[in-house]
């Protein structure tokens, strides 16, 4: 035999089939709703999936409003950050950041768990993050999707 009858397919980004889910933040905690946001970035829930290729769907994420933590992380957890001054160090807990904007909790719990590189900054660009109900994002018919978490 002189030729395989079979070959594995690698999706780029012209050949990815990427289609628009809607996920509710208030299905579960913020990390499990987070680890399954990435998958789907990522497209792991796929049979198509490229580890190099941007083959995910775009996620619109609603009621980050409703996102909840276990125990009391919301003031135990701190986010650090750093300004690059000398003593420039913050720490932000999670209460004071919802108080801020409630779609910076899911968008910084999404990005820590995406790649990290160009791939990862490409992904994160298919995350479309609101604290209500409501989206512009009718004209695309995303699908709405049920966590089991």
């Amino acid at each position: 035999m002189d030729h395989l009858s079979y070959k594995t397919l690698t999706v780029n980004k012209k050949t990815a089939n990427k289609g628009w889910v809607i996920i509710d933040a208030g299905q579960g905690s913020l990390g499990r709703v987070a680890s399954e946001i990435a998958k789907i970035l990522k497209g792991k829930n796929k049979p198509s999936y490229t580890p190099n290729a941007d083959c995910g769907d775009n996620v619109i994420v609603i009621n980050a409003d409703d996102t909840r933590f276990t125990g009391r992380k919301w003031d135990q957890k701190y986010y650090l950050s750093h300004t690059g001054y000398p003593g420039g160090q913050k720490k932000t807990s999670p209460r004071e950041l919802k108080a801020k904007s409630s779609t910076l909790l899911v968008e910084r719990a999404v990005r820590g768990m995406l790649p990290k590189g160009p791939l990862g900054r490409e992904l994160f660009r298919n995350l479309h993050v609101f604290a209500g109900s409501e989206h512009p994002f009718a004209a695309q018919q995303p699908k709405e999707l049920t966590l089991n978490i």
